[in-house]
């Protein structure tokens, strides 16, 4: 039966110079704090601090990356528990026989770096997924979770986390995050996102029903769109109160636009009466979007933004299992005219700052990097969800660093709900990072001191700063 051995050297350079100073720079950054600003951890894990049920819902059913190459394989999504309210102990362990049963199916991605991490680095298993060794994975996996060294906020202190960003609707009481902060007994820092996309999509139909519920939770009147400003304007003071540094935004194109004011409440009135067409809801949400840019200048919340993905691409899988289940599907954006109209506005106002994302890779050189290079509101978001792999690590450092340097990115970006991942996601990008400035060590571009010094920015310095944390 084969062993699971992690090599000490994986993901370094090949080349015995630069693994060399790669292992130097790599052991100067492995045990620092982890900066997690960006991430889907559902906040009530540590709020309650409930043992975790079993290994598939931990490890596997809210893991997208996971279950989308099982799907391809032809494995239902509801086998692996997505759209399952509660999983039989017999469904459990079948979902997890499953995994194990394909495990060749993530030869070559970062999902594999990831979960033989996890089963390594947490939880001591020394078992390559298998068929045969599924069971056995199983049991020692959920043994150890029943123990109290295996709660969420046992694992939290574990995998030295600084601060976790969760993900949160505009609606939201966040009385997960109020508990968090009125327990003396915690010492972590868990901090909402303000994610006000649903909001922004007036030719939903689903639109009206969040426009009336944001009314109730603000009390502030929706029924114009100057109403439905002061509303948003309500709900992100709120969440700043309760500890959000920063709002989320994604939409199918990274357009930023201003309309006259007599035309947004001209579209918003149709948009109330469910008569606005796609196109007219395009134009709307762009202005919208600049308001929720104008707002950022003033109350200083950092906006992330993350367009051009063609979401839930499967009907029949979105109409069964809702969002968010490994739909999603990258197409081409553009930055530079989209964002003309907002960088013009707020570009330069000492309160705005905006980091950039994009699964585009061919925008990264000729966009973002320049813009980034240029705007002091502007910030090259890291890899992240297809992307935040070694080879595209690699190359969005060629592709920015020669434009932005080093100082106008982001940090790493985990972008999980994969709690378990967040340590193993971390330790890749810090691990590629080492890689990538050990070369330029060799290359005579960097010093060793001024390679050290980079490394440990990219860690911590970098998410501080375009966080604002």
């Amino acid at each position: 039966m084969a062993t699971l051995e992690l090599h000490p050297d994986r993901l370094l350079p090949p080349d015995p110079a630069t693994r060399d100073v790669a292992r130097q720079l790599y052991e100067a950054v492995r045990d620092l704090p982890i900066i997690s600003p960006h991430g889907h951890v559902p906040p009530a894990w540590l709020a309650d601090d409930a043992p975790f049920d079993d290994p598939t819902t931990l490890l596997i059913t809210p893991d997208h990356y996971v279950n989308r190459l099982l799907h391809a394989r032809g494995v239902p999504l509801s086998d692996l528990g997505v759209g399952v309210d509660r999983l039989t102990p017999e469904q459990s362990r079948h979902a997890f026989r499953l995994l194990c049963s394909h495990w060749k199916a993530y030869r070559g991605t970062p999902v594999k770096f990831w979960f033989e991490s996890e089963l390594a680095d947490i939880f001591d298993i020394g078992l390559v997924p298998s068929a045969a060794t599924a069971d056995a994975i199983y049991d020692a996996i959920a043994e150890k979770l029943a123990t109290p060294a295996f709660t969420p906020r046992a694992l939290y202190e574990r995998f030295d986390i600084e601060v976790l960003s969760t993900t949160d609707d505009p609606s939201d009481d966040l009385r997960h995050h109020r508990a968090l902060t009125e327990d003396d007994t915690w010492k972590g820092r868990v901090v909402p996102t303000f994610r006000p996309d649903k909001y922004l999509e007036p030719a939903t139909p689903a639109w009206n029903g969040l426009v009336d519920q944001l009314a109730g939770v603000s009390g502030v009147d929706t029924g114009t769109c100057a109403g439905w400003v002061a509303a948003m304007e309500n709900r992100r003071a709120y969440f700043k109160e309760h500890g959000a540094v920063s709002t989320d935004h994604s939409h199918r194109d990274a357009r930023v636009e201003p309309i006259a004011d007599a035309e947004a409440e001209r579209l918003y009135a149709l948009a109330r009466a469910g008569t606005i067409t796609a196109e007219e809801g395009a134009t709307l949400r762009r202005n919208l979007m600049f308001q929720q840019a104008r707002m950022a200048s003033e109350d200083g919340l950092v906006m992330t933004l993350h367009p051009a993905v063609h979401r839930n691409h499967h009907g029949p899988t979105f109409e069964r299992y809702g969002a968010d289940v490994g739909a999603d599907i990258p197409v081409a954006v553009e930055f530079a005219s989209a964002l003309q109209p907002m960088l013009s506005a707020f570009g330069t106002s000492p309160g705005f700052q905006v980091i950039l994302f994009t699964i585009d890779e061919t925008v990264y050189s000729r966009e973002l990097a320049p813009l980034a290079g240029f705007y002091p509101s502007v910030y090259v978001g890291a890899p992240w969800w297809f992307i935040d792999a070694p080879e595209a690590m690699v190359r969005y450092r060629r592709a920015v660093t020669e434009t932005a340097g080093f100082t106008r990115t982001s940090g790493f970006i985990d972008d999980t709900r994969a709690f378990l991942s967040i340590p193993a996601r971390h330790d890749m990008s810090r691990r590629m990072d080492s890689g990538f400035l050990a070369q330029l060590v060799l290359d005579h571009r960097l010093t060793m001191d001024e390679a050290l010094d980079t490394a440990i920015d990219l860690v911590v310095t970098a998410p501080r700063e375009a966080f604002r944390l």
